[in-house]
Order: C-alpha cells, then structure tokens, then sequence
C-alpha cells in the first residue's frame, strides 16, 4: 500500500502535476471515492492511472482482509477454546473445584498441577483467571456464590469442592450451596475469623482451614521449637508427615538434654524401652551443631543434646516430667 502510493505520487509528479494534486489524485483513485479527473490526462497517464488502481484497490482489500482475518481469527479460537474447556469439563468426573484464586488459590492450584490432579478453578475476575488459561487449566467464570455456575464446574459429579475466597460469608453460602447440590462431596472451607469455624461445619463443610490460625501456630512452633521447624524446613517429606500428623493429636516436639539428666550417657533403645514406646526419636542436635537423623538405637545420649522426637500431644508434658534435670547439690564438700 506504502509502495503504490509513492509510485503513483512520483509518477502523476513527472506528469508535471502539482505535489498536492497528485497525492489528491492517488487518494481518490485507490480508495475509490468517485471524483473527477484533477487534470486533463494523455492516454499514458490514462494507463498509468489504471495500474494505480489495480494496485491500489489490490492493496487495499488485502490490508483490509488482513485486519478483519486477525480480529475474526482472535474471536473464533476464543470460542472454540470456551467450547472445548466446557467439553472437557463435562467428561469430568471425581474432581476438584476450586472457589477462588486469590493467594491461596494460586497456590493450591499450582501444588495441584505439580501433582497432576483433575480440577476446575471457578472465579469471577477476568485478569486473574487469565493467567491460569493459558497455563491450561479448566476454568468455569463466574460468580461460585452462584449455583448455575458450580453446577457448570459439574458440582454433581465432583468428589471434593475447595472454597477458599477470603470472605468468609462468601465462603459459608457456597458451602450452603455446594452440599445442596451434591450431599455426597467432601468440602473444604476456608475461614479467616475462627467463629466462622462452627457455621461452615453446620453448613455441611468437612473440614475448615483456618490459615491465620495455623500461621501463628507455626510461628509459634519456631519461637519455642527452633530445631524441630529447622528440621522439618529442610526435609519436605518430614514436613507434610508433621501436617499430617498433627491432625490426629500426633506431633514432632523437642528436648533439651542438660547436665546431670538421667538420659545422659544412655542409648536410645534404653530410652525408647524405659518409656514403654511413648515416643520415637528421630533426630538429634549436638552440641557442636551437628544432626544426627535417623541415629540408630546404639546411639548414646550426651549432654547439652538436642533430642528432636515423635510422640502423642498428651504424653509430652509427662515425658518431660519423668526425665527432669538431676540438680548436683553439694553440702560440707560432698556432691549429691
């Protein structure tokens, strides 16, 4: 198009036509508009002038075509896509849905495509939901508060329905919804005050997430068990079987072991048979900084140790009792 225009503006030039006359004339020759001639032509400029139509005309429609091509093209695969992801998420069955893609969401669903489960994230935010299509995930937007829009993310046929936007009243009525819709599905809930707790369990969630709650619990576990969070910080498979213990009153705690404790200078067996298997050590911090994991039951107990061990919730207050530190008293220069 660039190219006719400075031909046909050159050539109407060397006719020995004005520069604004011949730009006006290359104008309404290729866009067709319909005027007169500008000058009287000769019979080669006459041939000159059908070439600039041609090309002219030519140029213009493929422009055109192009641009139209580039919008429809956009707007056709954007359909198709829609109709393949409402396919693909028909077919579905057993399940996740997700409710949300706020911080949690994100990352729920990110551990979820690492471990390659079947999922369908719902939300109503154009800009978030952007990112995660063209990761390939299955996305139904909308409002999840909505039930036609669960029911679009095949809530019938789903096995767990995870509701983790930050409103918590949100949070409650989709859990009203989704166990209305399906009384078989196992529900997860998110909840930011803990009052919400017992009114998304009475609106049929299986269990609640508390993520303020379990955030300061583990701040508090690395204040008061500095070893234990560096351990399981380092050890990802420690870590997920510390989540998953603690929900059944099981957790990994420490001891200090100091001077003149009734645990120094014994092995572990020792230990574990004296306890009648309350607890099980599974790591132990030297005084020199070294961890010993996994320290086999020969391994002696020295002292300023760091014993990092696995036992029930209700039996650490009394291992730590029957394991007091022996205090050296000493009177008239004898040592007690």
């Amino acid at each position: 198009m660039t190219l006719t225009i400075v031909i046909g503006v050159a050539g109407y030039l060397l006719a020995g036509w004005s520069l604004i006359d011949s730009v006006f004339m290359v104008i309404i020759t290729i866009f067709g508009v319909g005027y007169g001639e500008v000058r009287e032509e000769s019979p080669e400029l006459r041939m000159f002038t059908m070439m600039v139509i041609l090309s002219g005309c030519t140029s213009l429609v493929y422009l055109l075509g192009g641009f139209v091509q580039s919008l429809t093209e956009g707007e056709i695969q954007r359909l198709i896509s829609k109709r393949r992801m409402k396919a693909e998420i028909e077919n579905l069955e057993n399940h996740i849905i997700i409710c949300g893609l706020g911080r949690i969401g994100r990352m729920l669903v990110e551990d979820l495509l690492k471990a390659g489960k079947a999922f369908v994230v719902v939300d109503s935010n154009a800009s978030r939901i952007e990112d995660f299509d063209r990761a390939g995930c299955l996305i139904c937007e909308g409002d999840a508060t909505d039930e036609a829009v669960l029911q679009k993310a095949g809530i019938e046929r789903a096995r767990i329905l995870a509701t983790v936007l930050p409103n918590d009243a949100a949070n409650v009525f989709i859990t009203l919804s989704a166990r209305n819709l399906n009384s078989e599905i196992e529900i997860i809930a998110r909840g930011e005050i803990p009052s919400t707790e017992p009114k998304l369990i009475q609106a049929g969630a299986s269990r609640v997430v508390l993520p303020a709650h379990i955030g300061a619990e583990r701040i508090a576990h690395q204040i008061l068990h500095p070893s234990t969070a560096n351990l399981l910080a380092n050890n990802h498979a420690l870590r997920e079987l510390d989540t998953q213990l603690s929900s059944v009153g099981i957790q990994i705690t420490e001891m200090d072991i100091p001077e003149g404790s009734s645990l120094v200078g014994t092995n572990l067996s020792q230990v574990e048979t004296q306890s009648k298997a309350q607890f099980l050590v599974i790591a132990i911090h030297r005084k020199d900084g070294t961890q010993l994991l996994h320290p086999t039951p020969e391994t002696k107990i020295e002292t300023d140790d760091r014993m990092i061990f696995l036992c029930h919730s209700e039996d650490v207050p009394d291992f730590t009792r029957n394991y007091q530190m022996i205090k050296k008293r000493q009177y008239r220069g004898q040592t007690f």
